[in-house]
């Protein structure tokens, strides 16, 4: 017994120790990386993950990154940690749950022809709860989206109609919403109200398409496939030079100048994270991203 007695003080100082060990070896989580609850707009509360790095000015840029279908805002978010840091970005992730905005028609397609609330509708407000609540002075934002998150950005752009919108990327999209009414709703504006998307209006907003040049599997289970979305390509790198060529096309028909760019990514599949890395120096120096766009081949 009295032997017995004696083991148990030296197995619990292992313990410890051995308890101690785990927390040391844990990363301490980065600083200035954050969640919160978004409420103030007339949808479903939404959850932001952040990073507002310490120290940064009231008037540091604004970027909100839009997550892909498996709607996992967190993953996007962290993605950009470093890229927050090493320009000074604050970022806001906000997660359209599958729970209140079910399906690609609620989401990617931000509920136009539907009575549920417009997921494009939470962005303006998000960018007001920021200044209001977040001490953000900066006087508009930068908004980044991939695969399914740039659907939901270059649609975005034109149904929204932001009044703070600075810039806005769509990275590797699935498939587009051409900028005409020859293609029915929601391949193109067919069917669509003349005053919820003006293609003319569109074509005048800054927004840079940006592609991976190795983002070209024909089979990739999530690329969809209805006859309509392979008219526009069989890849999602073809599907987004078609896009940009017949915003050209229309913005000459129109007679207006086309402020969207393109940029094709080196080595890059479909890849949030490389056009991330692709897009950052974009953003922080964005008055002049057109400047280096390239030409359009079909």
């Amino acid at each position: 017994m009295t032997r017995a007695i004696r083991l148990w003080p030296a197995y619990w100082l292992s313990s410890l120790f051995l308890f101690l060990g785990a927390c040391a070896s844990e990363p301490a989580a980065p600083s200035g990386v954050t969640a919160f609850t978004f409420d103030s707009w007339d949808g479903p509360a939404l959850k932001v993950y952040a990073v507002e790095p310490d120290g940064l000015a009231p008037d540091a840029p604004v970027v909100f990154v839009m997550h892909g279908v498996n709607r996992n805002a967190d993953d996007y978010r962290d993605n950009w940690i470093d890229l927050a840091n090493q320009y000074g970005f604050r970022i806001y992730a906000p997660e359209f749950s599958r729970a209140a905005f079910p399906g690609a028609e609620l989401y990617n397609l931000g509920g136009v022809g539907t009575d549920a609330p417009s997921a494009y509708a939470a962005i303006e407000p998000l960018f007001a709860d920021l200044v209001a609540s977040r001490g953000v002075t900066a006087p508009g934002y930068a908004i980044f989206g991939h695969s399914a998150g740039a659907q939901f950005v270059h649609r975005f752009v034109c149904f929204a109609k932001p009044q703070h919108l600075d810039l806005a990327i769509a990275a590797n999209a699935g498939w587009y919403t051409f900028p005409d009414d020859d293609a029915e709703w929601p391949y193109g504006l067919g069917g669509i109200d003349a005053d919820a998307c003006d293609p003319a209006s569109w074509m005048q907003q800054t927004m840079l398409v940006m592609l991976g040049d190795q983002d070209k599997d024909p089979k990739d289970p999530n690329l969809r496939t209805t006859p309509e979305a392979m008219q526009q390509g069989a890849t999602r790198f073809e599907r987004g030079l078609r896009f940009y060529n017949a915003a050209e096309t229309g913005a000459t028909a129109l007679g207006v100048d086309l402020r969207w760019r393109y940029r094709i990514v080196p080595g890059v599949a479909h890849d949030n994270r490389g056009m991330a890395l692709a897009a950052a120096p974009v953003i922080n120096d964005w008055a002049h991203w057109k400047d280096s766009a390239e030409e359009v081949t079909p």
